[in-house]
């Protein structure tokens, strides 16, 4: 198989989280430690720091391995989902994995993912760690794909462990409520390791507990003053986890300057290839993307575009498995929403979707896809309006490559 049949094969065969959503979720790491097991420990190889969190996790990855390759550091990355290309979830020093290597791991490891009944996200993990262990990296950025506890990653015995928040997301399988989803977070506290915690709320009471049972140094994040090129104000408190887990590392000998945190923070979108977060697509009508997808980011998100003093229009799409009932109430009522579907079958319909809208007095047209809904607001935007699209990965990831052919 070429890379391309290699890429559909993993699409079709595997249970695929981002196609197929709680079903394809595995409710224990068996799968993943038996195939390390077999074919060798990888993940031992290199040192790595976790990240977890409900929100916010992939911009500290992100941050994080920018700093880390500023410092001159060989840094592997492996964050999920991918909102273009597969090869975004596995990189070092911002380059994607090879397509050669996908191609062979795949060829030579096919029955044992097979007989091992491996799910697609095990599988990117056995990806990931065997290249990273094969190109002698110094440190992976590991980002949790689901919940921590039971997440596939979480075989690592990493430097530092991170939690960056806690809010409702994935309710039918973390958890209905914030306790609940607070433990399964907290799995990837280890013995005698330190964590990092991104805010101090209520809930990190558990936090307190699980890492004084395990004698793991519990840190929680000061207030700092740094700039990021990842713009929207909810970036502040993702900029203070990362400060503060470059402290812990530089006591454990990590030689990270003041300019190399400065430049990091300000090459991040360089140095990684990382976007889909506030990031502006045009600015001729101004039109802004931001993967925001549950209560508490889609809230940061609003609170954000609340600051531009432009007419708005949002061009937005839900999964089928989120709450829109503790979404809706809050979304502005002085907004034009474009509700939209996707190719993607675990989006919502996109006259569903106007219908709950409708319900909550929100003004809105409905569209098959992003890409129409924006086409149509091109003809009636002004110099005073914005865009911003919103809401799912896949809303975003339609758009992103409508824009990438015209």
């Amino acid at each position: 198989m070429n890379y391309k049949q290699t890429v559909n094969w993993l699409y079709e065969q595997l249970p695929f989280y981002q196609r197929e959503g709680v079903t394809s979720y595995k409710k224990d790491i068996k799968n993943v430690q038996k195939f390390f097991n077999t074919h060798g420990k990888d993940y031992l190889s290199f040192k790595s720091i976790h990240v977890a969190g409900t929100n916010g996790k992939g911009s500290v990855s992100n941050m994080l391995s920018s700093i880390f390759q500023e410092s001159g550091y060989k840094v592997g990355l492996f964050t999920s989902p991918h909102i273009i290309d597969f090869r975004e979830r596995i990189k070092i020093n911002r380059k994607k994995i090879a397509k050669d290597f996908i191609v062979e791991f795949v060829k030579y490891y096919r029955n044992s993912f097979q007989d091992f009944n491996m799910s697609f996200f095990e599988m990117n993990v056995a990806l990931a760690f065997r290249y990273f262990s094969y190109s002698k990296i110094d440190l992976a950025i590991v980002e949790v794909g689901l919940g921590g506890r039971l997440d596939a990653t979480n075989i690592i015995e990493p430097e530092l462990s991170i939690i960056t928040n806690v809010s409702l997301d994935h309710i039918n399988i973390l958890g209905s409520d914030i306790k609940s989803i607070a433990k399964e977070k907290a799995g990837i506290i280890k013995p005698n390791t330190p964590i990092v915690i991104g805010e101090k709320k209520k809930y990190t009471k558990i936090f307190d507990k699980i890492a004084f049972d395990l004698c793991a140094p519990i840190f929680y994040t000061q207030q700092y003053h740094y700039d990021s090129d990842l713009k929207g104000c909810y970036q502040k408190n993702n900029i203070n986890t990362v400060v503060e887990a470059i402290k812990i590392m530089q006591e454990k000998g990590y030689k990270i300057t003041n300019e190399h945190i400065m430049s990091g923070f300000k090459n991040t979108c360089v140095n990684t290839g990382f976007f889909g977060r506030w990031q502006i697509l045009k600015t001729n009508p101004k039109v802004i993307c931001d993967i925001a997808h549950n209560q508490d980011a889609l809230r940061l998100v609003f609170e954000q575009l609340k600051t531009i003093k432009l007419k708005k229009h949002v061009i937005m799409g839900f999964s089928k498995d989120k709450n829109l009932d503790s979404i809706l109430p809050f979304l502005p009522k002085d907004i034009s929403y474009y509700l939209c579907s996707s190719s993607n079958s675990r989006i919502m319909c996109e006259y569903e979707l106007e219908s709950l809208f409708k319900t909550y007095d929100l003004s809105c047209q409905s569209f098959s896809n992003s890409y129409e809904a924006y086409q149509f607001l091109l003809k009636k935007m002004g110099k005073n309006d914005i865009i911003l699209i919103t809401g799912s990965t896949f809303i975003v990831s339609d758009m992103l490559k409508y824009l990438d052919k015209v």
